[in-house]
């Protein structure tokens, strides 16, 4: 594509405001896209705006419950890319909502005025896991490429960067306990991805650079157990401190209180998840459906 047609080039941008969403906007802002941010508040995302030159970075407000929201959010545009998604259920945020039915409203808003699609998903996606978050992931991807065939769809591993949700906080909890958790023993393995090359990859589908239709896997140049990730952060911030191994049923019966807490540190369900490795599949590298930076 080139300089002149991306300049000619709308993209809306779902849950823009969020972690990845500000590594996006950067990158679609780099290549020159207009962009508009779809979010629920963007009287709170002006830190946004100065990412772009005057003008090339604007703000909507979007509810994904409310389809009238979508359709005025994608007027116009030629590329709809969709970040939406929770790690934890809340009041009306359930996963269903915005992973799945959130989803496929936005796919069909999109198809209805002609403007391709890039779904960001994640690894772990699977309509067969006890996760609802998983199961919501795999029937957001399912729903979306029921109403938009040629959209791309990428699955990320957890993300790593100045505000990520995942080293961040093991680095609080390691500052302030005098022990750390390793659920299961800490074996399950994660293959850490930097947002800012997520949010590349991103670009690149929004370029037209990746296939219609496909599903790619995103991960980090290695494989690093939970234990290998604890110690790295321990590292980092000079502490030293106990790793104590935990069984899953404990920890899934300490998380059944924790996830009333305010912004809680572990739910039943993050539980779940914590059971399967989350690294880019055998599948995805044999066919070339992988990004590994």
């Amino acid at each position: 594509m080139t300089v002149q047609s991306r300049l000619d080039t709308l993209v809306t941008v779902f849950g823009g405001s969020g972690f990845l969403g500000r590594h996006v906007v950067r990158a679609l802002a780099n290549r020159g896209y207009r962009i508009r941010v779809a979010v629920r508040r963007p009287e709170l995302a002006g830190y946004l705006r100065p990412m772009g030159r005057v003008g090339q970075v604007n703000l909507v407000q979007a509810n994904l419950r409310h389809p009238q929201s979508i359709a005025a959010a994608l007027r116009d545009a030629d590329i709809a890319v969709n970040l939406a998604g929770i790690l934890c259920q809340r009041g009306r945020q359930r996963f269903d909502a915005v992973q799945a039915v959130g989803a496929e409203a936005v796919a069909l808003a999109a198809q209805s005025v002609g403007a391709r699609v890039v779904h960001v998903s994640a690894i772990g996606a699977d309509a067969k896991s006890r996760s609802r978050y998983a199961r919501s992931k795999a029937e957001g991807e399912r729903r979306v490429l029921a109403a938009a065939p040629t959209a791309t769809i990428m699955r990320p591993s957890i993300m790593f960067g100045i505000e990520d949700n995942f080293f961040n906080r093991f680095a609080a909890l390691a500052c302030m306990a005098p022990a750390l958790p390793l659920p299961g023993g800490g074996r399950t393995r994660f293959q850490p991805v930097f947002a800012g090359n997520v949010a590349e990859a991103v670009a690149l589908a929004v370029d037209g650079s990746a296939k219609p239709g496909a599903i790619y896997e995103l991960g980090g140049p290695a494989a690093h157990t939970f234990l290998d990730l604890m110690n790295f952060i321990l590292a980092t911030i000079e502490r030293r401190r106990l790793l104590i191994p935990v069984p899953f049923a404990l920890l899934k019966l300490q998380a059944v209180f924790a996830q009333f807490l305010p912004g809680p540190p572990i739910t039943p369900d993050q539980v779940e998840m914590l059971k399967r490795d989350n690294v880019v599949s055998d599948e995805a590298r044999g066919d070339g459906r992988t990004l590994e930076a």
